[in-house]
């Protein structure tokens, strides 16, 4: 039986700024109105911060689930905090990459929570790691008891503005992601950039595709930002505390604005979908060579060539928008990009919308529209020119695409 840790031991919040001025406090509240709750919380596992042994409800025991990368580089600090702050604990340590994200991983949680006495409403549990993680205990949490209350800590770019602030929780299924899985908010999410400073390039990069979908679709200023600040903030992992905030705040407010009034996604349209209608089936058949937001990155390019193929976008748009995606460092093109897969991706997504496929196209950029009308040819010849202009860049710039 794992030992329970037992130790004797509000910040403000504040909006952030809208432009990169001096930055000051230790909490912001980065939700609107009737969201989720989320938190940027800078120095999160600074003992002299309550907000991490608050989160969720009242003081109590704490099951804190930490992927096992994670609890490599920062389990002493989570178990000096806990200690100090006087929290009842016990740590879960779980390797949960993407490949893992299976009911095995999620049973192993609810066994778990099921021997540390886990309360089915006080005593939330704490998820710390990736996307991957928070979604298989966000998973665990909604079957264990019917509705026990969990926290997302995503420490990955990805899991701050994208899988750590919505919604839902899943695991894999087969040949599909997420095929399995309620609609379960964390009662609480924190996002700390702190973490972010251990992050390698590549996942930095990673969590930058779902930043531009928001700004190709909805944030036009978060556009422009990338463009001046995108390899500044990979080269400093986000450490800048000024535009790495507003970039965050502006990625983050852009998600919870499109879900806070259909948190479980009866609508068939949503422009946070944009990216999502081919990369779920081109990033499971990758696997491993593909990490999420490298799919979302080239079904992004793909639909940005057939955008301007249909008058959406003008020339100078389309180029904007792939050298962004190279000067940060994503993919743009795959061979998966084939009539076959294409045209299986196609039905897979109609599926979970509607027959019509109503699915987001960028309209200028920070803009969207809805098509319901694609086909597997055009998707193909925009494949195509997509497959000639990577060629053609990667000859030109001598690095990989």
């Amino acid at each position: 039986m794992p030992q329970r840790h037992h130790r004797p031991g509000g910040p403000a919040s504040l909006g952030l700024p809208a432009t990169a001025a001096p930055c000051t406090g230790r909490t912001a509240a980065i939700a609107p109105p009737a969201s989720p709750r989320v938190r940027l919380t800078p120095d999160l596992l600074d003992p002299a911060d309550p907000a991490l042994a608050r989160a969720g409800g009242p003081p109590g025991p704490r099951l804190v689930v930490v992927e096992a990368r994670v609890d490599e580089l920062y389990g002493h600090r989570i178990h000096a905090y806990l200690a100090a702050r006087g929290v009842e604990y016990e740590v879960l340590v779980l390797l949960a990459h993407e490949q893992p994200k299976t009911m095995d991983s999620v049973f192993r949680v609810a066994d778990r929570m099921d021997c540390f006495g886990t309360s089915r409403r006080g005593d939330p549990v704490i998820a710390i790691g990736g996307g991957a993680l928070t979604d298989v205990v966000g998973l665990a949490c909604s079957l264990y008891r019917r509705a026990t209350p969990f926290v997302r800590v995503p420490t990955t770019l990805i899991g701050l503005v994208d899988a750590g602030v919505g919604a839902s929780a899943g695991a894999d299924r087969g040949r599909h992601g997420n095929r399995l899985g309620p609609y379960r908010p964390a009662v609480e999410t924190l996002l700390d950039p702190a973490f972010l400073a251990t992050l390698d390039r590549r996942h930095l990069a990673n969590g930058l595709a779902e930043i531009l979908k928001v700004a190709l679709i909805k944030d036009r200023r978060l556009f422009e930002l990338l463009e001046r600040h995108g390899r500044d903030l990979l080269d400093e992992r986000f450490q800048d505390p000024c535009a790495g905030a507003v970039v965050l705040a502006r990625a983050v407010r852009g998600m919870l604005r499109e879900l806070r009034s259909d948190l479980r996604e009866h609508r068939p349209e949503r422009l946070t979908d944009y990216g999502h209608s081919f990369s779920p089936t081109v990033e499971l058949r990758a696997l491993p060579e593909l990490l999420h937001g490298e799919a979302v990155c080239i079904d992004m390019a793909l639909t940005t060539v057939l955008a301007e193929r249909r008058g959406l976008l003008d020339a100078g748009q389309r180029e904007r928008i792939l050298r962004l995606m190279r000067r940060l460092e994503l993919p743009v093109w795959h061979p998966l990009l084939e009539p076959l897969t294409l045209s299986e991706a196609l039905t897979d997504t109609a599926r979970p919308r509607d027959v019509r496929r109503r699915l987001p196209l960028p309209s200028g950029i920070g803009r969207g529209v809805f098509a319901d009308d694609l086909t597997v040819s055009e998707l193909a010849y925009s494949a195509g020119e997509l497959r000639r202009w990577a060629a053609h860049e990667r000859a030109g710039a001598g690095v990989p695409v």
